[in-house]
């Protein structure tokens, strides 16, 4: 891999996961404060979410850690990709959801008491999350 190829790919990966990180607890700041989708935030009070507050780290660096590996997938995969830089964001989205998500939350919804509602809700983020990152990267990293 040449210095070069590294520098966008670390470049676009910073990006992205500066615009996820304002999108995810954006979105999360305005559902909680304005009481948007009450009812589905009420399933988080369960114990299975309840956290001491020693792994809340991980909870806030996971946008940087989605778009570091979303940049090494793009890097791999962006040739499979043709047309608009929209379309090719929005192909790449739904590829990392099929492959990357569907399998890890299923196994989830079968191993652990969550909701269809909430795995749904899951699937639906992860797949918002992966667009916009294909559609930065096919911009920036073409």
């Amino acid at each position: 891999m040449t210095r070069n190829r590294i520098k966008k790919m670390l470049t676009s990966g910073l990006i992205v996961g500066i615009v996820l990180s304002i999108l995810s607890y954006g979105g999360l700041f305005l559902a909680v404060n304005i009481k948007f989708f009450t009812p589905f935030f009420v399933e988080y009070l369960s114990g299975v979410f309840i956290s001491d507050k020693s792994r809340d780290l991980f909870f806030y660096s996971h946008a940087m850690l989605i778009s570091f590996a979303l940049a090494f997938f793009w890097d791999r995969f962006k040739p499979v990709f043709h047309g608009h830089f929209i379309k090719r964001g929005l192909e790449f989205g739904l590829v990392y959801t099929i492959t990357g998500l569907l399998p890890i939350l299923w196994m989830t919804y079968s191993q652990i008491d969550v909701s269809e509602t909430m795995v749904l809700s899951w699937l639906g983020f992860g797949m918002f999350q992966s667009s916009i990152a294909g559609i930065i990267f096919a911009k920036l990293n073409p």
